[in-house]
């Protein structure tokens, strides 16, 4: 080994002589410029067959020497043809280090790409760990939810009403604006097809049953889900993330009483609120299309649509509504609780919550007007 006074910087250029090429390497391989002395393939002609290195002026070498020279080995084994590289002009102990990674490279076994049944039962087994938290998270929920109503809970009062205000009130703008829009679409094509009978004042009927009983709650609770499942899921996932959630756990503080209950509670309560509302401004928005493009008259569409209500149909709304909005907070803080403690997972849960609320909310949607219809309510 050269003393310090004697070394070299590190260098490596290729020499070809037809479909010989030699790599010639020189100096000190552990100095910081061997990070940028390596040629790679770039200097290699194409018609190169074979590779051999020469090592005469070779000084000191490293680890990251051998992982260049077995980069470079498998690099050229992919070309068509495969070059090989001839090692034998290396010092022993290098040639030592690189037959011990090549031995381990092939030793190394290739897993089988799985079957058919193999990711079906990976799959099964994914789903029954999701829905094992999903089913113990809305058991801890319920069991807090038991202690409030007993008294015995530590959810403050003042996040409740935080809650409350920014799960309600807040959300009213985009309510009022998809329900208007929602009850347009419904009278007008609904009246384009009771045009043909003379019947367009059955058009009061249709967007009053359909809003009240059905579409209020159905659009409003997509909302929700896409504006508030969605924030409760990245409040908790940063606060995951943050180690916050931690923290309170740290402190004896349960997460679920402290950061889920309120959330579940308000949404629960202003998700009825909103879907009575989000009805009013549809049945309004249809009535405009009803008495300016179909000239039916304004009072006579009011008296049919206060006519077309009734105790079942708006208890049925106001049910689905509470249910649907159940669901979406359950989701959202669902996957908000259990997120990873990264800004990808954080955004992977607030994704997770939406689609989670939306397929909760299709479900439920099905199950209750399929029961309903049963019922004969």
């Amino acid at each position: 080994m050269a003393d310090s006074a004697d070394r070299i910087p590190p260098a490596a250029h290729w020499q070809a002589d037809g479909p010989l090429a030699t790599l010639d390497l020189r100096g000190d391989w552990r100095a910081p410029e061997a990070a940028t002395a390596w040629p790679g393939l770039g200097g290699l002609p194409a018609t190169v067959r074979r590779v051999q290195v020469r090592a005469d002026a070779l000084q000191a070498w490293d680890s990251r020497l051998a992982a260049r020279l077995w980069q470079l080995g498998a690099d050229l084994a992919r070309r068509e043809p495969a070059v090989p590289l001839d090692l034998a002009a290396l010092p022993s102990g290098l040639r030592e280090v690189l037959s011990l990674a090549s031995a381990s490279s092939a030793a190394a076994p290739v897993p089988p790409e799985p079957g058919v049944l193999s990711r079906l039962g990976l799959l099964l087994t994914r789903f029954v760990e999701r829905a094992t938290v999903t089913l113990g998270f809305v058991g801890e929920t319920l069991m807090a939810l038991g202690r409030l109503l007993r008294g015995r809970t530590a959810m403050r009062g003042q996040d409740l009403v935080h809650q409350l205000w920014a799960t309600g009130p807040s959300s009213l703008p985009i309510v009022s604006l998809v329900s208007a829009l929602v009850g347009l679409i419904i009278a007008y094509l609904g009246a384009a097809q009771l045009q043909r009978f003379g019947a367009q004042i059955y058009m009061a009927d249709l967007v009053t049953i359909g809003e009240v009983r059905e579409v209020a709650a159905l659009m409003t609770a997509v909302i929700l889900a896409g504006r508030v499942g969605a924030a409760f899921a990245a409040q908790l996932g940063s606060m995951q993330a943050n180690e916050e959630i931690d923290a309170l756990r740290t402190l004896g503080l349960d997460p679920v009483e402290h950061l889920v209950l309120p959330r579940t509670i308000a949404l629960t309560l202003m998700a009825p609120l909103l879907t009575v509302y989000a009805a009013g401004v549809a049945m309004i928005a249809g009535m405009f299309v009803a008495v300016g493009i179909f000239r039916v008259e304004p009072l006579e569409y009011l008296v049919r649509s206060f006519n077309a209500l009734s105790l079942a149909h708006v208890s049925i709304g106001l049910l689905k509504a509470t249910v649907y909005g159940l669901l979406v907070a359950l989701a959202g803080c669902r996957q908000g609780l259990h997120a990873g403690r990264s800004a990808q997972a954080v955004g992977e849960a607030t994704t997770a919550a939406v689609v989670q609320a939306i397929v909760w909310i299709v479900v439920a949607a099905s199950a209750l007007t399929i029961s309903f219809q049963r019922l004969g309510w």
